[in-house]
Formats: structure tokens, sequence, C-alpha cells
């Protein structure tokens, strides 16, 4: 802050001051005297003397504000002399937050007094702790997320589509699917679509038969499928001729190709059943009450802010 703007706080707050005092001194000066013609002490000279202090505090932070042309200007004093504003930020919370939140209120409202600008802490209030409330809430939803996503014996998989056939939790990476993105989703299932129609065409050739069934149905197959039954002949898990690969593509390759497509099919689905059924609503209730008393709360000090300001033509 420079010189200028210091002196212009000192003088205006001085002014203040000033005024207050030389109307102390004029009920002073008109003092009345009992039946014994001793001096009694004047009660509204007194009540004004207290009055011109209290809001002291409150008529430097207005001047500060229009030195610098806002209100925030009495952001850290808000925080400093406000009763509400010490107590309401808790060790762990960001104080410079609730101050922005505060001077935001008192430039809206600007108050007028010490009865108005508790009112205003008080609104300050109520909004953080229903920022509290929508930490706890999310918090219970993850948790509740994490139960499902982690549950060995009631897998939301099957219930996202209850009339679908062979659809199973077993072999799935349920939090990965959680996780993908719809890029993703679409990626895998045209894969998974490429992977069964080449499998199936393999299938195909093999029944058809002929002297290079065996060759054809092996260049059919996907490079990842052609590698892995390879890799079973080699450790002669099966034999490297028609009948042997007809058996693999049977027994292995076509089942997990129906399962990985099902999968990316149903992926969006899966992903809307887990999400119901991690939020439990029963953990939810008591925050739900008590949202709705900060609500009320809310309600009934901003209508009394504005009564106020109308009562004083503000």
């Amino acid at each position: 802050m420079s010189p200028t703007q210091q002196q212009t706080i000192h003088d205006s707050s001085r002014s203040i001051a000033d005024q207050a005092s030389g109307s102390v001194a004029g009920f002073r000066d008109t003092t009345d005297t009992n039946h014994d013609g001793q001096a009694m002490p004047n009660t509204e000279a007194e009540s004004m003397n207290e009055q011109s202090v209290m809001p002291l505090l409150v008529a430097q932070d207005v001047a500060l504000a229009a030195t610098k042309g806002g209100y925030d200007a009495v952001r850290f004093n808000a925080l400093k002399h406000g009763i509400l504003s010490r107590l309401t930020v808790l060790a762990h919370e960001d104080q410079n937050e609730f101050a922005d939140l505060l001077a935001a209120l008192i430039e809206e409202h600007r108050p007028a007094g010490m009865t108005e600008r508790h009112l205003i802490e008080e609104l300050a209030a109520i909004i953080w702790r229903k920022r509290r409330v929508l930490l706890a809430e999310g918090a219970a939803i993850n948790r509740g997320l994490r139960s499902v996503a982690h549950s060995q014996h009631d897998s939301p998989i099957p219930a996202a589509a209850p009339f679908e056939r062979g659809l199973s939790k077993e072999g799935r990476d349920l939090p990965d699917l959680l996780t993908a993105n719809p890029e993703e989703i679409a990626e895998r299932r045209r894969n998974a679509e490429l992977d069964l129609t080449a499998t199936r065409k393999a299938a195909a050739i093999l029944r058809k038969g002929g002297p290079n069934a065996y060759a054809k149905a092996r260049r059919a197959l996907i490079q990842e499928s052609r590698d892995w039954w390879d890799e079973q002949t080699e450790e002669e898990e099966y034999p490297a001729t028609a009948a042997g690969l007809a058996q693999f593509i049977r027994k292995t390759l076509e089942p997990i190709g129906i399962r990985m497509e099902q999968e990316a099919r149903l992926t969006p689905a899966i992903q809307v059943q887990t999400l119901g059924e991690g939020l439990q609503v029963h953990r939810l209730e008591k925050l739900n009450r008590y949202e709705t008393h900060l609500d009320r709360k809310f309600e009934r000090t901003l209508a009394m802010i504005l009564k106020l300001k109308q009562l004083r033509g503000g």
C-alpha cells in the first residue's frame, strides 16, 4: 500500500472518530442535576460513546475498501476480527479460500454495522459447511464403489445385462472396465469383433476341408491367435494338423473371442451398474438431513440480511 493510500485511510478513520467524539461531547455538556444540585450522569451520552466506539473497526475496513476501490481490501481483516471466521476454518482447511468467500459475500451485501457483518459471516460459514458435505458425500460414494468393485461374492457384472447369456465376473478386471473411456471401449470392441470374425472364418475353412485347409485356416487367424497356436504346437499341447487347430478353436479361441466381444459391447452397461450399486443411499441419509438443515439456515440468514438492508434503505 502506498503512503498516499495509508494517509487516506488514516484521515478517514480519524474523521469518523472525531465526529463520534464531538457528538459525545455535545451530550456531556447537557448534564442533568438532582434536587440537591449534584450532577447526574447522562445515560444517553454514555450510550452514544459506546455506539461510536463499537463500529470503529468496521469504519476502518470500509475506509480501506473505499481507498482500494472494493470490498476485497477487508479480506484479511474479516478473518482477523470475525468471531465465526476464526472458528469455522479447521487446521487442515484453506484459510485463504474461506477469506475469498467471505470477501465476496461482503462485497455483494456490503454490511453496515456489526449485526449485518455477523450475518454475512454466518452465511459464509453455512456455505463452507456445505462444501464439507459434498466432500463427505464423495468420500462415501468412493468407499461404496470400492466395496462393489472388489466384491468376491456379488459382482455387478451379471446384473448389468440380466438376460445376456454367459455373462459372468470370471476372468474380468472390473476396475479396468470402470476406468475405460469411450474411445478405449470403442477400440476394444472393434478388436474383439475382428478377432471373433477371423476365428470363425478359420473354423469355417477347416469344416470345408481340402488339401490346404490347415494352412489357409492358420493364415485366417489374427497375428496374436497365430502366435498362441504356434506356442501350443511347440509345447505339444495340440498337433499341428487341421483337426488339432479345429479343436483349439472350438475349445479355446472361439469362447474367448465371444467373451471379449460381449465384454466390450456391454462395458457401458457394466459401468452404469457398478456406479449405481456403489451409490449406497443408506450411507448418505444423515448427510442429506444435514444438508437440508444448512439449506434452511442459509435461507433464513439471507432473508434476515435482505430485511435489514430494506429497513435501512440499502
